[in-house]
């Protein structure tokens, strides 16, 4: 059981930079692999990145690549979304999960956060 909670969303111009965090409590953090996805108004939950356990194994949508860095700190129990050079595009509300395995669909994970707003201007 983990109960994850995301913060570090706000409003930033075209080209900036964000970190989210996530922070998870429970005992069972580090057994489980994280992701981060995002939902725009009108568009389904699409995933972004997501890390395994150990952190040794990462994975990123084409979207992102290169802009954006998942990491995560098992002694902290926190997951963080490092976005770089961020695009009008990147405008969503972004959500943590923890899951089984390192999937890239919102069925492979089993415990979601409530979500942070990430606003990129133009």
């Amino acid at each position: 059981q983990v109960q994850l909670v995301e913060s570090g969303g706000g409003l930033v111009q075209a080209g900036g930079s964000l970190r989210l965090s996530c922070a998870a409590s429970g005992r069972a953090f580090s057994s489980y692999a994280m992701g981060w996805f995002r939902q725009a108004p009108a568009k389904e939950r699409e995933f972004v990145a997501a890390i395994r356990w150990s952190g040794s194994i990462s994975n990123y949508a084409d979207s992102v690549k290169g802009r954006f860095a998942i990491s995560r700190d098992n002694a902290q129990k926190t997951v963080y979304l490092q976005m770089n050079s961020l695009k009008p595009e990147d405008t969503a509300v972004y959500y943590c999960a923890a899951g089984n395995g390192m999937g890239t669909t919102t069925q492979r994970y089993s415990y979601w956060g409530q979500g942070t707003q990430v606003t990129v201007s133009s």
